[in-house]
């Protein structure tokens, strides 16, 4: 594969070669002319300086589009390698070329081999269309099991990846034919741990993938014992929030005698069907479906919280007695609002805020709290962004504050 010399400074010649088109901006990026590019990906050069905001952000989405096309190159290369080889040669390969790590050259051998199956997907990622990164959330899908490609492909085209990774985990929990245990014993088949000393810093990574429900466990016990950790920690002379996770690890994994300790339970929420008289759509705080037979392991060997709460029983409403919330208003917030107000993080790493403020005299009562996630919790109190509440889904939401008037 070879790229074509950059055209002028306008990016409005030919490159001389057959097929694809290349699109570059005109030198005051306002508007974008295009040059044909025959069997190459161009991208042409201007002053970045003389260009307007408008200009910049245009020039974003051509190299954008253009990596995209130069990701679908590259995976059909690997594809054919794969072919006139095998797959192993055809990592190293990649591996060589690209001085890339084993396991991402691992990674887009594996990608290039599931998008020959996706035409849809090759040509949406070829024609500049969607990312490289959605193309590969929807390979990953479609080795995993039956998905709707077409469906994938359009939601791709207009979602974030953050949106997207979402909507393709609702769309294989939607197509799953038997209430996600497929897709989970796949999961548990592809786990993987591993430990090693960087030979750069001469400190150890520790790395692994788990399946979603073993995964939640862990989350849970991990948030908890920093949340332990946060709260036992000198307010003014706080650890950063990547440290004291790393060393709510390292205690968890090496203290003796790590009991159950408050805060570990796994958050099960289910419906329970009059008719039948029984638990049905089992599920994570984050909706990731839980098959029947897991939902059964766990009731044997985890304590299952319940998603009803009586007044009587969980007190919800603790007013000025403590600042922060209790286990029994954290796992109700969890069932509530599902994942954090603003930016959708998984609620076990979410914190309660107070909506009126503690400092402000506000209570530690169920409807004066809600989830967010340390980032957000920032944009609360350090840059004005405000909560609000929709008037139909009664759903918490963040708005920023208003722009200054100029």
């Amino acid at each position: 594969m070879e790229l074509a010399p950059a055209p002028d400074l306008f990016g409005s010649e030919s490159c001389g070669a057959a097929g694809v088109v290349a699109i570059a901006d005109t030198g005051s990026g306002e508007s974008a002319s295009v040059g044909v590019c025959r069997n190459a990906v161009c991208v042409g050069v201007v002053d970045l300086v003389g260009l307007s905001e408008q200009g910049l952000r245009s020039r974003l989405g051509v190299v954008g589009r253009s990596e995209s096309r130069l990701a679908a190159m590259k995976s059909q290369i690997l594809a054919e390698l794969g072919r006139r080889t095998n797959t192993v040669e055809a990592q190293r390969i990649a591996s060589d070329e690209l001085l890339s790590s084993r396991r991402e050259a691992k990674r887009d051998v594996e990608t290039a081999v599931q998008l020959e199956k996706l035409p849809e997907t090759t040509g949406a990622l070829s024609s500049g269309e969607i990312p490289q990164g959605h193309a590969r959330l929807i390979a990953r899908a479609f080795s995993e099991g039956p998905v709707d490609e077409g469906v994938l492909v359009q939601a791709a085209r207009g979602e974030n990846l953050d949106q997207f990774v979402k909507t393709v985990k609702r769309h294989q929990q939607d197509r799953s034919a038997d209430d996600g245990q497929t897709l989970l014993d796949r999961q548990r088949e592809r786990r993987t741990a591993r430990i090693f000393q960087s030979p750069e810093t001469g400190m150890f990574v520790l790395t692994a993938q788990f399946d979603q429900i073993t995964g939640a466990r862990i989350a849970t016990a991990l948030t908890a014992k920093e949340r332990e950790l946060w709260h036992n920690e000198d307010a003014k002379n706080r650890r950063k929030p990547q440290q004291r996770m790393a060393d709510a690890l390292a205690e968890l994994i090496c203290e003796e005698g790590n009991g159950n300790k408050q805060g570990t339970n796994l958050l099960v929420l289910a419906d329970f069907d009059v008719i039948k008289q029984q638990l049905v759509n089992a599920r994570l705080a984050d909706g990731t479906r839980i098959p029947t037979a897991t939902l059964r392991e766990l009731a044997l060997e985890a304590n299952i919280l319940p998603s009803i709460f009586d007044a009587k029983t969980q007190n919800m409403w603790l007013g000025r007695s403590r600042r922060t919330a209790s286990e029994a208003q954290r796992v109700a917030l969890m069932a509530r609002d599902e994942h954090c107000i603003g930016c959708e993080a998984d609620p076990v790493w979410c914190r309660a805020h107070h909506i009126v403020w503690w400092s402000k005299d506000g209570p530690t009562d169920l409807d004066n709290l809600l989830l967010v996630c340390d980032a957000c919790h920032k944009k609360i109190h350090l840059h004005g962004w405000q909560v609000h509440r929709h008037p139909t889904t009664k759903k918490f939401y963040l708005k920023p504050p208003p722009e200054p008037d100029h």
